[in-house]
Parts: C-alpha cells; sequence; structure tokens
C-alpha cells in the first residue's frame, strides 16, 4: 500500500529515489507511465499486469479506448530499482510532467504518482476546496 507525500530530487542523470518505505513492494520492478493531469503514474509490476489485462480487454473499435491505450502503453517505460532505490526516469517522461529537479511523490494506496511541486500544488488546492462531506457519505461512513 502506498501512502502519504514526499518530496525528492531528480538528480543530473534522470534518476529519482523513491520512498523508503515503498521499496519492498517494488522489488520485483516498476512501469513508469503518463499519468492523468500531467503527472507521472509508478506502478508495482503486480499492479501494472492487473491495469494492463483490464485496458488490453477494451475493444479496439472505441477510439476513446484507443486513445487510452496509446496514452498509457506508448509512454510506459519498465525499470528495476538500483541499490539506493533509484528508478530511472527517461527524458520523454519528465518532459512530458514538467519535471526538472524537485518532485513531489504522492502514494495512492495501489500505485504512485509523481508530480512537480508547482502542479501537485494546485491540485492539492483543487482537492482541498472539492473534496467534501459528500464523498465519505458515498462510502456510508
Amino acid at each position: 500500500m502506498f501512502l502519504g507525500e514526499y518530496a525528492h530530487t531528480i538528480d543530473d542523470k534522470g534518476r529519482l529515489t523513491l520512498p523508503a518505505k515503498y521499496r519492498a513492494e517494488l522489488a520485483s520492478g516498476v512501469v513508469v507511465t503518463r499519468g492523468l493531469d500531467k503527472c507521472l503514474f509508478v506502478f508495482p509490476m503486480d499492479e501494472w499486469k492487473k491495469l494492463s489485462d483490464k485496458v488490453s480487454a477494451l475493444p479496439l473499435t472505441d477510439t476513446q479506448a484507443r486513445d487510452f491505450r496509446r496514452l498509457l502503453f506508448s509512454g510506459a517505460t519498465d525499470a528495476d530499482l538500483d541499490k539506493q532505490g533509484r528508478v530511472l526516469l527517461p527524458q520523454y517522461l519528465r518532459d512530458y510532467a514538467g519535471l526538472n529537479g524537485n518532485v513531489v511523490v504522492a502514494g495512492l494506496n495501489t500505485h504512485m504518482e509523481i508530480w512537480s511541486p508547482e502542479a501537485w500544488n494546485g491540485i492539492r488546492a483543487n482537492i482541498d476546496s472539492a473534496v467534501n462531506v459528500e464523498q465519505w457519505t458515498q462510502l456510508g461512513i
């Protein structure tokens, strides 16, 4: 389970050190891909397999499904963490998410998101003002 919000830095070689508490779940490798809202998604291999099976089952005749498949798979790269817990983020993914230097790694239960601090602050401001009692009520709480 990935929880929390962490400030990290991408080094000059494009490597990002992932939070230490996440590394055991990432021992079998990760897939990094373009996310929604101009962030990157990071999936452990078992979660990636579940998602890729669902996306692959979408009908090829559906335009939105094809576009989603393109977004997800053409932007994906698989990687193993090095001994320091770093993962290489290819330049095309860093460009997509506007990442250089400082980043925010956000845990979202089954996966992580990587954000530029500026974009994350904007998303957080929207979340803080949009999430309300109705979402909790829908959960029966």
